[in-house]
């Protein structure tokens, strides 16, 4: 049997290329998958009782392994990943204030010369005048690498995922590294699309998993959404990341987007966070934080309770990481009787209910149980179920999922990775990238 090699390059070249259209059959593709998961029927390939148990491994190196089995009707597999543990908590800091480090990018850039000005301004991170009398300062005094460097290796996981047929006949390796990031925000999009308004999107990070949830948002959503906040602990990642969405080739899909970035450097962070997170109609958490990215009350008081919103968090990755306050998770199970779009139960929806019980800290730290947990696979079948018996569709289901508090938490399922490096390898072999080994 042939065997097709993905590159990271050859990765990103194809996922880069990606149209619209073409994310939403892959996203309706990886649906499907997961209501099979969640369906309880033994006829479904995808069947969570097909799926082989993951484990993961961490050494005293600072380093974690995660190894993820999975099966679907016609392929099995496994990804091996590898990721290094949180750097400690930065050190106290010089301030930035707003008009210091403010940024400001123009809408659309329209000539090469505009953009390399940009691109070596952004990379100066000297996006006002004070920004440079600043790095003037710290010259004089040595400092320890900057973070952006540690982030690197915390949100950039390597390893690979190995496809095999039914038979145990190995047809792709891919390396993992750019799929992970695309799989996991192309399942956020599953409910991203069902929202009524998605005008101002916030984003925590800058690696690999921010840089897919904006993207796969602007594709699937560009007419609606009009800012995007972008908070991160290292400045000069986040205009890295800027720098990524201002390129030439992007200008069809982001031009109508203001574009925002700041980081705990700014002297007034607080108050700009409570006022990024309050306008926010969708959160994508995409750190892996030991400690929650903004407090509970910002949203259970009585500004954070005026409408409601779609919050993805999918950085941490094991109990004792925590990106929602576990307070604002409790808020979450009972605030129907807080908001005037009442939730669909009180529940938190993830993509497998064992691992989040098990690995997800927002769900450990916040004492849930499996009856206030929701796959997303479920939601996916309940939907299905009333369309084929021609019923109408839930109205407090349809209400919650458009308008009302919805917190989805990934903690990562194999079968994602089946399922898009599937998808990935034969729109590989039909654009002709990657290497073929025809013998294997």
């Amino acid at each position: 049997m042939p065997l097709t090699v993905l590159s990271n390059r050859d990765v990103r070249s194809l996922l880069l290329s990606l149209t619209g259209d073409e994310v939403r059959e892959l996203r309706a593709n990886l649906a499907e998958a997961l209501r099979e998961y969640s369906s309880g029927n033994q006829n479904s390939g995808c069947f969570s009782e097909y799926q082989p148990k993951s484990t993961t491994i961490s050494k005293r190196n600072g380093l974690t392994t995660m190894f993820l089995p999975a099966s679907t009707e016609s392929s099995l597999g496994f990804k091996i990943m590898t990721v290094a543990d949180a750097p400690s908590k930065p050190g106290p800091q010089r301030r930035l204030s707003a008009s210091e480090a403010s940024i400001a990018l123009p809408a659309t850039l329209d000539s090469k010369s505009t953009l390399d000005s940009m691109a070596s301004k952004l990379s100066r991170t000297a996006l006002a005048p004070a920004a440079t009398r600043l790095s003037q300062s710290r010259a004089a005094s040595p400092r320890p690498a900057p973070a952006a460097d540690q982030e690197t290796n915390v949100t950039s996981p390597s390893g690979s995922l190995t496809l095999l047929d039914p038979t145990g006949s190995p047809f792709g390796i891919v390396n993992a590294q750019e799929l992970t990031a695309f799989r996991t925000a192309l399942t956020s999009m599953m409910l991203l699309y069902r929202r009524e308004k998605i005008s101002t999107i916030t984003v925590f990070g800058a690696g690999r998993q921010a840089y897919w949830h904006i993207r796969l948002a602007l594709l699937l959503r560009c007419k609606d959404i009009k800012r995007v906040n972008i908070i991160n602990r290292s400045f000069e990642r986040a205009t890295g990341l800027l720098r990524k969405f201002y390129a030439a080739d992007h200008v069809e899909w982001r031009q109508n987007v203001k574009f925002s970035a700041f980081s705990r450097d700014f002297v007034e962070y607080d108050r700009l966070l409570r006022e990024c997170v309050v306008k926010a109609d969708v959160i994508f958490c995409c750190t892996p934080s030991p400690d929650p990215l903004f407090p509970a009350d910002i949203l259970t008081d009585s500004d954070g309770r005026r409408k409601g919103r779609f919050i993805s968090a999918i950085g941490s990755y094991r109990p004792n990481m925590t990106e929602l306050d576990p307070d604002l998770i409790k808020h979450a199970i009972k605030s129907h009787t807080h908001h005037k779009h009442p939730p669909y139960g009180g529940v938190i929806v993830v993509d497998t209910l064992e691992a989040s019980l098990h690995n997800a800290g927002e769900v450990v730290m916040a004492g849930l149980k499996p009856r206030q947990l929701v796959e997303v696979g479920e939601l996916l079948m309940v939907k299905d179920a009333t369309e084929k018996q021609g019923d109408p569709p839930d109205k407090s289901l349809v209400d919650w999922l458009q308008r009302g508090n919805v917190i989805y938490k990934c903690a990562g399922l194999g079968l994602m990775d089946l399922v898009v490096g599937g998808d990935i390898i034969k729109l590989a072999k039909e654009r002709h990238i990657g290497t073929t080994i025809s013998e294997f």
